[in-house]
């Protein structure tokens, strides 16, 4: 579907994701994600738990990403979209989708991460550790 397909309130946060991306500003991101939202990360299998934890993960993601872009907007019903993009992780070429839902206000609940191939999964799960590591240990280990 077309991006007018979704809801008005989810496009605007969409386009406050957008402007995010291009400023790795977090405060921008905070907005846009609902308390209760869920980060899935291609590393863990369960969800990581509320908007803290997914304003970290995104935070360090964007200042790892090299040449980082989006290319295609896949939109299904009016709360859903996936994002499809490339980066370089030093000399490694990654693709990846972001699922992205968002609620009746438009806020992010839930922020899936697919990235491939696995050798650019793996400099990015080292470069994140090392980041951010035991900060967002603290968030998983909460949901126990």
């Amino acid at each position: 579907a077309d991006i007018q397909a979704l809801a008005p309130a989810a496009r605007t946060t969409l386009d406050g994701w957008h402007r995010f991306v291009e400023t790795g500003d977090v405060e921008i991101l905070r907005p846009l994600f609902a308390e209760t939202t869920v980060f899935r990360s291609p590393f863990v299998h369960l969800a990581i738990p509320g908007r803290p934890a997914s304003l970290l993960i995104l935070g360090a993601v964007v200042q790892i990403f090299e040449n980082f872009r989006y290319h295609r907007t896949f939109v299904s019903g009016t709360h859903d979209v996936a994002l499809e993009f490339s980066a370089n992780i030093g000399e490694l070429k990654l693709k990846g989708i972001d699922l992205v839902k968002f609620d009746s206000a438009g806020k992010i609940i839930e922020f899936e991460v697919m990235i491939r191939p696995f050798k650019a999964l793996e400099a990015l799960s080292t470069r994140m550790s090392a980041r951010i590591g035991p900060e967002l240990a603290k968030y998983k280990t909460a949901q126990s």
